[in-house]
């Protein structure tokens, strides 16, 4: 990987790979096409991929051609600063919080000046009293906040003018640049020929003002940024620093980063699990929603898995850890997150392909404008041509064209995260607000893939005590339905034997002495073969077989006075989750290798009206193929492993995962919790975040196609003869006019808007 050589130096790569780099000074879509050029123009770079959102550029490169300086230079010499290379774990880019302080800064001092500007302009007691005139003294106080607070936007168009190209820095430096150099050229030519004709005024006001307005914008948006990421980062903030440790049989409290797999870890009763492991002593209730987005404490004993930044409620228990660092699950669901946040969905492309255009031909409108209005504007025309000049570029500026697409990508992939759904890319969450139809793998998916049993029936003995025969004679089997007959009976409380002369009958069943009596348990060919009656039991097990469960039989004494019924239930909140999608106006199908009759047992109970039955793995992704064929749009949804042939092949692939294993490859989409009913919510917040998205590009692109033809004075003809409406003067001034500082002001809306509506997603979410 390319990495950071001691000391900041630059470390050659060793094998071809990514990484993520974080940039500073970016501010819209025109920046993200100039960055991602300027780094995919470095030597071994194969792609660079940038969010504006995050701020970071995701850079693939060849092996042992690119290194970090070669990637510095490329984006210092694009304008732009490079803040370091991002680590594994999720954190606001370094620098952030000192930014904002920066921003808030310069904001402040500009506005303050400007209102002082503008209110010694207003009195002229103040001009009276100065010794000489009052334009020097606004020059003195406009000038450094045109070259200190405004100072970064000569910066950024410096680096793009080197790059022959534009950005809204360009825009911005060029427009307060017209209006304080035209002030500081009255300010010295006042008396002179240049000015004689008529009283020439000077707009100190207008510049300082716009660079406020604009910082103040920018403040906004970088707070607001800031809480676009809150979910992700503190999803990091779950991992506790320390844990506790024995060695040497001794506890000793260690960092989370010397902890080793291996290691005897404690967990204690209301903390936080500090590392992924596997119980080997004690047992608690376990608080895992942070990793799966369910509510509900799941037990933990013995054998059973744990998690790393899930909450211990109760008791205290002792854990052999087997993921830490970066491999554990809280570090795998925060890579994948921002993975996902850096991607780039297909309707992005549309605002990058409009961005690299924009600024430049915005620059071609203001001169057109200022042309125009210099021929045939109002006296003092070239006045009126400046400022409309002015007003187009500032009003112009793409902020939110570039914010619109990652900040919404940014909200929902997280808020997704916390409810324990992992979106590969935006690619795959925009793709799944478009799925007509769900095809649900059975076993595992809607059921929970192990048997249980599900009925008993007794013919000369009670039920309990057939179970309780089943179990002590089945007891030291490891066949799964022997297991679940063991479970049911201790469940029910049931005293289970010590079997004596246990034999297993391969395929049949098993043999055992119980309490001093022969029982036999196996299939109805294993009674048929030795001669046990099914007399009492064989209308009972039958209907228990035509609704597809696997009956087994109890006999003693040469008959059956038993049978036991044995399926695969489905999952707590199956049927709810074909009913949310559903209510989503989608098809839902089922696809199993089982028999028609097991098949159609489990459909029944799901609620599921289409199923195909007697599918074998690898026929499930023809069985895909298919429903594409109708022209559907198809999301799969298995256990990620068998089925991963059919995953591949559906528009949207969604694994039931566990906390221990999050990133399905075959995958688009992960259920930690392997709850069904998160797909519904995973095409929800598809939904959501798609119509969000709309919603900015809507907005962004309107608030340009409107606001440009009002700053470059369209609506000079409709108040050319009568003059603008009082009420209306503040913002059109005397002929229809468009105010430069309120252009400004409209321009830094545009972008808080877009990235408030995408906040906006985070209640929708967690409401959905």
């Amino acid at each position: 990987m390319v990495s950071q050589g001691p000391g900041g130096g630059a470390a050659s790569a060793e094998g071809g790979g990514r990484v993520s780099l974080v940039v500073g000074g970016m501010t819209c879509a025109s920046c993200v096409r100039h960055v991602e050029d300027a780094l995919g123009g470095a030597e071994g770079v194969t792609s660079a991929s940038v969010n504006l959102a995050t701020g970071r550029a995701t850079v693939e490169y060849a092996a042992g051609a690119a290194t970090i300086s070669d990637l510095r230079h490329a984006v210092e010499d694009a304008g732009y600063s490079f803040e370091g290379v991002a680590g594994d774990e999720y954190a606001a880019p370094a620098g952030a919080d000192d930014e904002q302080r920066v921003l808030k800064r310069k904001a402040v001092v500009s506005l303050a000046v400007a209102g002082a500007i503008m209110a010694a302009m207003a009195a002229s007691p103040v001009a009276e009293a100065l010794p000489f005139r009052m334009d020097f003294l606004l020059l003195a106080l406009a000038t450094p906040v045109q070259f200190w607070a405004g100072w970064q936007f000569y910066a950024g168009a410096w680096g793009a003018l080197k790059h022959r190209t534009s950005t809204m820095n360009t825009l911005i430096a060029v427009g307060t640049s017209v209006a304080y150099f035209y002030s500081v050229a009255v300010t010295f030519l006042h008396d002179t020929a240049l000015f004689a004709d008529h009283e020439a005024a000077t707009y100190f006001d207008t510049s300082t003002a716009i660079i406020g307005l604009v910082l103040v914008g920018r403040y906004l948006e970088a707070r607001a940024k800031g809480k676009a990421s809150d979910a992700i980062r503190a999803l990091v903030g779950l991992q506790p620093r320390t844990a506790i440790v024995e060695r040497g049989g001794e506890e000793m409290e260690v960092r989370i980063e010397d902890v080793r797999p291996g290691d005897l870890v404690l967990a204690r009763p209301g903390e936080r699990i500090p590392v992924d492991g596997e119980v080997v002593k004690g047992g608690s209730w376990v608080d895992e929603s942070m990793l799966t987005g369910e509510s509900a404490p799941v037990e933990k004993t013995p054998g059973s898995q744990v998690f790393g930044g899930t909450v211990n409620a109760t008791g205290s228990f002792t854990c052999r850890a087997t993921r830490t660092g970066s491999d554990s699950a809280l570090a795998q669901i925060v890579r994948l997150v921002e993975e996902a946040q850096g991607s780039k969905a297909p309707i992005q492309r549309l605002a990058d392909v409009v961005a690299s255009y924009f600024v430049p031909a915005v620059i071609g409108i203001a001169v057109a404008v200022f042309a125009a209005w210099y021929l045939a504007g109002p006296e003092p025309s070239y006045t009126y041509a400046m400022l409309t000049a002015v007003a187009v570029l500032i009003i112009a500026c793409p902020c939110a064209l570039g914010l619109a697409t990652p900040t919404a990508i940014m909200v929902g992939t997280a808020k997704g995260a916390e409810r324990g759904i992992l979106i590969r890319n935006a690619e795959s969450l925009e793709r799944a607000h478009s799925v007509q139809v769900v095809a649900l793998d059975k076993t595992g998916t809607l059921t929970a893939g192990t048997p249980a049993v599900t009925d008993v029936a007794a013919a000369g003995i009670g039920e309990e005590a057939a179970l309780a025969q089943a179990a002590s004679a089945g007891r030291p089997s490891e066949h799964p339905v022997s297991r679940a007959i063991v479970a049911a009976a201790r469940e029910r409380g049931l005293r289970v034997s010590e079997a004596d002369g246990f034999a297993s009958l391969t395929g049949r069943g098993v043999r055992a002495r119980v309490d001093g009596v022969e029982v036999l348990v196996g299939s109805r060919a294993l009674m048929e073969r030795e001669g046990c009656s099914l007399d009492g039991l064989r209308e009972r097990a039958e209907a228990l077989e035509g609704e597809g469960k696997s009956v087994t039989f109890v006999a003693t004494g040469g008959r059956a006075v038993g049978a036991v019924a044995v399926a695969d239930t489905l999952k707590p909140g199956a049927r709810q989750a074909v009913e949310s999608l559903r209510r989503l106006g989608l098809e839902v199908v089922m696809l199993t290798g089982d028999n028609p009759s097991a098949a159609a047992a489990i459909a029944r109970q799901a609620g599921i009206e289409r199923y195909e039955a007697e599918v074998r793995p690898g026929e499930k992704a023809d069985r895909v193929k298919a429903l594409q064929g109708d022209g559907k749009t198809v999301a799969m949804v298995g256990d990620g492993i068998n089925d991963a042939p059919a995953l591949a092949q559906a528009d949207v692939g969604i694994a039931m995962g566990t906390g221990a294993d999050v990133a399905a490859e075959a995958a688009d989409v992960t259920l930690v919790g392997g709850d069904l009913r998160s797909v519904a919510a995973g095409v929800s917040l598809s939904r959501a975040t798609m119509r969000t998205i709309r919603q900015n590009l809507f907005w962004a692109f309107a608030y340009n196609v409107l606001l440009i033809p009002v700053a470059a004075g369209v609506l000079y003809p409709v108040f050319a003869a009568t003059g603008t409406p009082d009420a209306l003067r503040p913002v059109f001034g005397e002929f229809g006019f468009l105010n430069p500082v309120l252009a400004a002001g409209a321009m830094a809306i545009s972008s808080v808007t877009v990235v408030g509506n995408s906040l906006r997603l985070r209640g929708i979410v967690g409401s959905g």
